[in-house]
């Protein structure tokens, strides 16, 4: 039994968009095709989106799916006369048409998640971007090859996002995928590990973890982070003041939060 998403702005169940999910033996959580849905992805095996109508829309937002990265395969649910539409730059893993049966659907989802395990699995233990590189084999992490001094915990978070660039994450879910479920802290432990690995990645590279403003955190590119460093250096001197009056309350929460690397 898998795990699946699927994105609709229709107000219908599943079994209206893909009538042979009825038939099968799979959780479907229905979201709505927008902003959030984009972001809380947890546990989905699969992506389903709903292409049956408005298909310049739908384009944008499998590009849009794509490039954050959500992990998984996406499929897109079409009627027959949509598929001309469908093509590569899409981003999408596979097609599905709405009359589809179960067989087909099953066969389909199967091999989509079958492709992303194989991929999975000849993943390289050291993950490069630009003068960083995460070895999953060793638990190091070099900048410009110099080895950089982090807690278990801190690794696990560089890893983590390193692992999806570009792919924003909110702090329940890194808290929950580098935490665990069993861990009991607040989610302004993850605001602590990013202030201390970016304080170890130094002025030149804390770009590297961006800031996405009421959602989370990311990895950005070195290129993007480039550009964001250039675009944030006006607004320097106007936190200049704000970061200051913060200091000793970081502190004093940095030495709280110790305790999460044990």
């Amino acid at each position: 039994m898998s795990s699946l998403l699927l994105l609709t702005n229709a107000l219908q169940p599943s079994t209206e968009v893909l009538p042979a999910l009825g038939l099968l033996l799979h959780n479907v959580r229905v979201a709505p095709a927008e902003g959030p849905a984009l972001v809380d992805t947890p546990g989905a095996d699969v992506i389903l989106v709903d292409g049956r109508r408005d298909l310049p829309q739908v384009r944008s937002l499998c590009q849009l799916l794509r490039s954050t990265g959500p992990g998984c395969p996406l499929l897109l649910v079409v009627t027959e006369g949509g598929l001309a539409a469908v093509t590569a730059d899409w981003g999408i893993d596979d097609v599905l048409l709405d009359t589809a049966g179960p067989a087909e659907v099953e066969a389909r989802l199967r091999l989509a998640m079958g492709r992303q395990q194989i991929v999975a699995d000849d993943s390289p233990m050291e993950i490069r971007n630009g003068d960083l590189s995460v070895d999953e084999a060793t638990y190091s992490a070099k900048l410009k090859g110099r080895v950089l001094d982090l807690t278990f915990k801190e690794f696990e978070l560089l890893k983590y996002l390193a692992q999806h660039p570009g792919r924003v994450f909110t702090r329940a879910q890194l808290l929950q995928e580098v935490w665990g479920y069993d861990y009991f802290g607040g989610t302004r432990t993850v605001d602590v590990h990013v202030r201390r690995l970016r304080a170890k990645l130094g002025p030149e590279h804390e770009s590297l973890i961006g800031t996405v403003r009421n959602v989370g955190y990311r990895f950005v590119t070195p290129e993007k982070g480039e550009r964001q460093s250039d675009e944030t250096k006006a607004g320097t001197d106007r936190s200049g003041r704000a970061k200051t009056e913060d200091a000793d309350n970081a502190a004093a929460q940095d030495a709280a939060e110790v305790a999460a690397d044990a």
